[in-house]
């Protein structure tokens, strides 16, 4: 006889271990929301800042500072609102292991 009320965390784990495989490319796909200014590979064109090979601390410092209001800018306080610490960090971590513009 099966034992189903021993068997009920099985979906869970399964489920869990799906989001995980998900999140593989999270940063990334994080990331891929500032290729409209800063480039596909956070190498920017004309006045706008390349992110690649930037300190991962140098751009949270930044983006907090938009967040904050304390950097002034014309879109960049608006959208950093629009993500969690979280996320800020792991958009930090992917531009800072790119390679930076020579």
């Amino acid at each position: 006889m099966i034992n189903w009320k021993a068997l009920w965390p099985l979906p869970l784990a399964a489920a869990a271990g799906l989001c995980q495989a998900q999140d593989v490319n999270l940063a990334r796909n994080l990331a891929a929301t500032c290729a409209n200014c800063h480039g596909t590979a956070g190498i920017a064109k004309g006045e706008m800042k390349s992110l690649a090979g930037r300190k991962e601390e140098e751009t949270l410092r930044l983006l907090a500072d938009f967040k904050s209001g304390a950097q002034p800018a014309t879109i960049m306080h608006q959208i950093v609102k629009g993500y969690t610490d979280e996320q800020l960090r792991l958009i930090a971590k992917h531009f800072a292991a790119l390679p930076a513009k020579n």
